[in-house]
């Protein structure tokens, strides 16, 4: 960041008075430049015994299987954002959408929000950002093929719960 959005004066880096870290702040008309985590918004699609897994069209981790889902936008709740993230990458409506994990990337950032949510019907279909799309048995997960350490705490605890007839929310970092 360079300039103010604000008022286009050039912004400095540094310690502003009642902040406990450095931010990016404008010296000429005094508008702080926040930059906080983003939120990734994502739903686990279940039908019957299955999970709803894709392959990633689209890098980071392009190749890899991973749950549907992307960045929040604003002007959106939560549970808006992973229900749109399905529509652009499968397709596929999924309804009664219950939280499952909240995942913090601490070092890029990010906090990942992944909700169960059942599939409507199997009216599903590939995108430019996910080239394949398979609904998987727990036996069936390709473990090593999945994109991301969320994923893999998502549908972890996904099984674990099914296994014990819980929901619950689940907390992870890395």
């Amino acid at each position: 960041m360079k300039f103010c959005s604000n008022c286009a004066h050039s912004i400095t880096w540094g310690f502003v008075k009642g902040e406990h870290i450095p931010r990016f702040y404008c010296e000429n008309c005094g508008v702080i430049h926040y930059k906080n985590p983003l939120i990734i918004v994502g739903c686990l699609p279940i039908w019957e015994d299955k999970v709803m897994l894709c392959r990633r069209g689209i890098e980071p981790q392009l190749g890899l299987w991973n749950i549907p889902g992307g960045f929040m936008e604003n002007g959106e709740t939560v549970e808006q954002g992973a229900i749109r993230e399905m529509l652009e990458e499968t397709f596929c409506h999924v309804q009664h959408l219950t939280l499952h994990s909240v995942f913090n990337v601490v070092y890029a950032n990010q906090v990942h929000l992944h909700f169960l949510a059942e599939m409507v019907d199997l009216n599903y279909q590939i995108t430019p950002e996910s080239t394949e799309i398979q609904l998987f048995t727990e036996g069936g997960i390709p473990w090593k093929d999945v994109a991301f350490e969320s994923t893999k705490f998502a549908l972890r605890h996904y099984f674990e719960d099914r296994k014990q007839g819980l929901r619950q929310i689940h907390m992870g970092n890395t």
